[in-house]
């Protein structure tokens, strides 16, 4: 067997043996108190989903002038669609 590069061994953190992965438990066994805040911190589920995800295909340019109006691009993206939507509707029914 060839023998580890020393400057790439970390005596902090040895290589686990065969014998290490058999007594490791799960971290929330181990520390509950942080698992229970971990838990505290999740989101729970959507009650009325308002949204859907979907894969569209955008020009560059319009994602781009879009992203370079800053934070909140995305919902100011739906806001324009929401616009042009109403009026399709509209138009659709005269």
């Amino acid at each position: 067997m060839k023998k580890p590069n020393p400057e790439l061994v970390d005596a902090d953190n040895p290589e686990w043996t065969s014998d290490m992965f058999a007594r490791a438990r799960p971290a929330r066994q181990v520390f509950p108190e942080l698992s229970a805040q971990s838990e505290r911190r999740k989101r729970g589920k959507q009650r009325a989903p308002t949204k859907a995800l979907v894969s569209l295909r955008i020009e560059r340019a319009v994602l781009a002038a879009y992203r370079a109006t800053g934070r909140g691009w995305q919902s100011r993206m739906n806001e324009a669609l929401r616009r042009d939507a109403k009026r399709l509707r509209k138009a659709a029914t005269q």
